[in-house]
């Protein structure tokens, strides 16, 4: 696979999502295997995902970054997924995929899900 046929997915899954109001995204091919995509997914009831991938994806696709970070209509964080590695301390088994649930502060262990799993559990959250 190419990074332009990752990025085609990514905005094919967006726009085929039936919860999706209106998006934005940004990609920047930074190789012919490895890129960086970004951007703003709205809902339905204002509220609205952050996104960004840093993905390499020549054999299998390996986010080597991620942030999902999902906000209500009043800016306030309902979750949010990434693998930034600042939660050495809490030992959790899937370090350093995590999830905020619902602050900063409640860090849980987490796998890394897809854009597509993360946009399944909003529309659960918007049933």
């Amino acid at each position: 696979m190419l990074i332009e046929d990752y990025f085609q997915q990514i905005q094919l899954l967006i726009e085929s999502s039936g919860i999706v109001q209106i998006f934005k995204i940004e990609s920047d091919k930074r190789g012919i295997y490895e890129g960086f995509i970004r951007g703003k997914i709205f809902f339905h009831d204002n509220s609205l995902i952050h996104f960004r991938e840093f993905v390499y994806v020549e054999i299998s696709i390996d986010r080597k970054m991620y942030s999902y970070q999902y906000m209500n209509s009043q800016n306030n964080l309902i979750f949010r997924y990434d693998n930034t590695e600042h939660h050495r301390k809490l030992n959790l088994s899937t370090f350093p995929y995590h999830k905020h649930d619902g602050s900063e502060d409640n860090v849980i262990k987490s796998d890394a899900p897809s854009l597509a799993e993360v946009l399944n559990e909003v529309e659960i959250i918007l049933e």
